[in-house]
């Protein structure tokens, strides 16, 4: 095949997208995949659908996976409390479990069914919040995984699992997008938004993405209920 594919994971926050632009703009035709993970709001999800039409992907899949069903997170169980801050070396309660591992399999299989070889992950070792499965580390052992267990892998065709955004600040990845035309005011990124994608300006992702817009010195469009 000569055209040049690549699924990229989009969750509707800042990250995903300039990594939806970056691989848009290195020549990648881009399909884009979404998880309803039983997350606290779904606004993040329409999210995801605006910027891949807006930033040209070819298809846009949303899976269902009840992650909900295990809790253990504050992003899947209301019962639990959003932390405004975390302390330093702790693994918050909005980390949920095995989320990243099981995103990037959906990823995978969907990837050997188009045969894209590259897969597309925002992940960062900066402003990473302590999540194990955001470590480079975690990103190179399983693209290992992937080229053991799929047919493409084995039969000499491997997959590469991209994070461009690895080695970036928050404030870098806004100036990359920016650049790249992504509309920050379309990405959703606050971990209790409400229906209508409104960030709260208090928890930890919010925070993060205040100090990215200043540190930027690029005007922050996001909305606050």
């Amino acid at each position: 095949m000569n055209n040049k594919r690549a699924v990229i994971l989009l969750s509707g926050g800042l990250d995903s997208a300039t990594v939806l632009a970056s691989a848009r703009a290195q020549g990648y035709d881009c399909y884009t995949i979404s998880f309803d993970y039983g997350q606290r709001h779904r606004s993040e999800l329409e999210a995801s659908r605006k910027i891949s039409a807006a930033l040209g992907a070819v298809e846009h899949k949303v899976i269902g996976i009840d992650l909900d069903g295990m809790g253990g997170s504050a992003l899947t169980d209301s019962s639990l409390n959003v932390p405004e801050s975390v302390s330093q070396g702790e693994i918050p309660i909005t980390y949920v479990p095995a989320r990243n591992t099981v995103f990037l399999s959906l990823a995978l299989g969907w990837a050997e069914v188009l045969q894209a070889y590259d897969i597309f992950i925002g992940v960062n070792d900066v402003d990473y919040s302590g999540y194990p499965d955001c470590r480079m580390a975690f990103i190179q052992a399983f693209e290992r995984v992937a080229n053991l267990a799929t047919r493409e892998g084995v039969e000499g065709r491997p997959f590469r699992i991209q994070a461009p955004l690895q080695s970036l600040s928050k404030a870098d990845i806004i100036r990359l997008g920016t650049q790249l035309g992504v509309d920050y005011a379309l990405t959703v990124s606050c971990y209790q938004a409400d229906d209508q994608g409104r960030a709260c300006g208090v928890c930890e992702s919010c925070q993060l993405r205040k100090q990215g817009f200043i540190h930027a010195d690029i005007n922050d469009t996001t909305r606050y209920f």
